[in-house]
């Protein structure tokens, strides 16, 4: 009852957001004014890729941009090069450069600048977060970077990657920027990034507001948006993040108009809020990836028939509209519904046949002890997810009784794998490799690892290598199925990206990375 309640509620919100968000046409844009964005925790600094969280990366990727981007559906795409070209052998990337971009400083860049930057960023003094995925450690090591004339740069390899490009737009890596030098000081000591972005790094006063300034040189303003990798014209004059350290506090600064966008609002969240006029809902599913972890190493769960029958208890489309509000899409693959590689394979999952499961569990033996299935409060779609997983299961004879615990300690439970079920989320991967890679693994070196199939992880690990995506899907596609006959995982949806806003912001949209992006955004007013 709980969860019909619940849908209901956000059902007529949802309502409400839609016909509070006024469309308008791009030709309407205007230029000015400041844009208010509630942060939720400050900054850890402006060098990104080195000292950052997922506020600083949100807030400094207006600020910096790479080589390539992520488009809308995570692809890498080219931003400061105009194009790029793969050797036949996968080992030799040739980056043609743009040449109208300029810095915030003026400077224009050239071939000279890249150089400058990824000597930085493969010098271990940096202590990149990166660096890791391209000095050999984990198998990819760039052994060259030249520059035959200022508008071409050339990357060699040592072997073939699928991930290369992946890895250098990542945000977590700061999208390999490329800055200009003066970014340190004469020292070489961090000053600040001086990138190439719609806004600049403005003013900082820490632990109440972080603001960014409007480049008006910047040139890249034709096409749609798409991801960070298309247009991204700085409509205001500047983006202010004010930081509340509570939830409760930046709904209360939204509903009053001190701030014009909350982003990160989950739909119970926005419930509690009641029907705000005047207050829109943008929303959309994410690549982030919600399901039951089974511990297979459980002795209950050790019996595939067991996770099998659980399986065929679940009707994985009612969980993901009633945990998510409607808004996430049901999946029963780790590789997200939104990516280029979900195809009708990926579709496949479990019917819900509760006589099949019955069979399943005599088989296994169960005779109806008590499962233990952790979750949370915090993430509410975790919770919601769990109690319908309770309810369905029961009607077999499965017996789950929910452990509700602070985040932080099912997260610590997670990296040690104590636990039988555990209600989970992964957050958004772009590569099906970095999905599987999230769950495969040898659990005795790795015990947050749930699933140490070699055949799959063999897979994984040649889908890493090689670049035609006809062979890539091959491989994607068997280890779907491998992990259906496996079961370490029931997954379940991908949930959505929420974010509110008053009526006078125009066209922001949510986006399956759930960052948000204030480039292409203007205020009515």
């Amino acid at each position: 009852m709980k969860s019909r309640v619940f849908f209901s509620a956000i059902a007529s919100i949802l309502c409400v957001g839609v016909l509070a968000a006024p469309t308008n046409k791009p030709s309407l844009a205007k230029t000015g004014g400041t844009i208010r964005i509630a942060l939720n925790a400050d900054i850890r600094s402006t060098e990104i890729g080195v000292n950052r969280d997922t506020n600083t990366d949100t807030l400094m990727m207006h600020v910096v941009e790479g080589l390539v981007a992520y488009g809308e559906q995570g692809v890498p795409k080219p931003l400061l090069a105009e194009s790029f070209q793969v050797s036949a052998d996968g080992k030799t990337y040739t980056f043609k450069l743009r040449n109208d971009v300029k810095f915030h400083n003026d400077a224009t860049m050239t071939a000279a600048d890249v150089l400058w930057s990824w000597k930085r960023w493969l010098n271990p003094e940096t202590k990149w977060l990166c660096l890791k995925e391209f000095d050999g450690s984990n198998g990819l090591k760039i052994e060259s970077v030249e520059a035959p004339n200022p508008q071409t740069v050339v990357f060699a390899l040592n072997r073939p990657s699928a991930l290369f490009l992946t890895h250098m737009a990542a945000m977590n890596c700061g999208s390999s920027a490329i800055l200009h030098k003066d970014s340190l000081n004469p020292d070489g000591s961090w000053n600040t990034s001086i990138g190439t972005g719609p806004y600049k790094f403005g003013t900082w006063k820490r632990g109440e507001y972080v603001e960014l300034d409007a480049f008006r040189d910047y040139t890249r303003t034709t096409g749609a948006v798409d991801g960070y990798a298309g247009a991204k014209t700085p409509y205001a004059d500047k983006l202010r993040w004010v930081l509340y350290k509570d939830t409760a506090s930046a709904r209360d600064a939204l509903i009053k108009g001190n701030v014009d966008i909350l982003p990160g609002l989950s739909l119970l969240q926005y419930a509690e809020m009641g029907g705000q006029p005047g207050i829109a809902v943008k929303f959309s599913p994410t690549m982030s990836v919600y399901g039951i972890l089974i511990q297979t190493k459980d002795p209950l769960f050790s019996n595939v028939s067991m996770r099998h029958a659980l399986a065929y208890t679940l009707d994985i489309k009612t969980i993901a509209k009633a945990a998510t509000g409607g808004i996430g899409a049901p999946t029963p693959s780790i590789v997200p519904a939104i990516s280029p590689y979900h195809t009708l394979t990926h579709n496949q999952g479990y019917d819900v046949n509760i006589e099949k499961a019955k069979k399943l569990l005599k088989e296994s033996g169960y005779v109806g002890q008590p499962i233990k299935l952790q979750t949370n409060k915090h993430y509410s779609s975790m919770y919601e997810q769990a109690v319908l997983v309770q309810t369905m299961a029961k009607r077999a004879g499965i017996n789950i009784e929910l452990d509700v615990m602070e985040w932080k300690q099912q997260l610590e439970n997670y990296q040690k794998g104590t636990y039988q079920l555990s209600s989970f989320g992964y957050s958004p991967r772009v590569d099906p490799v970095l999905s599987y890679e999230a769950i495969l693994g040898d659990r005795t070196k790795n015990p947050n690892k749930i699933w140490d199939n070699p055949q799959a992880i063999a897979w994984n690990d040649e889908a890493a290598k090689i670049s035609g995506k006809v062979q890539r899907q091959a491989l994607f596609d068997k280890i779907h199925k491998k992990m259906l006959e496996d079961v370490p995982m029931i997954v379940i949806c991908n949930p959505g990206d929420t974010n509110a806003m008053t009526k006078h912001i125009q066209d922001f949209a949510s986006w399956p990375l759930t960052r948000e992006r204030l480039f292409g955004v203007w205020r009515l007013d």
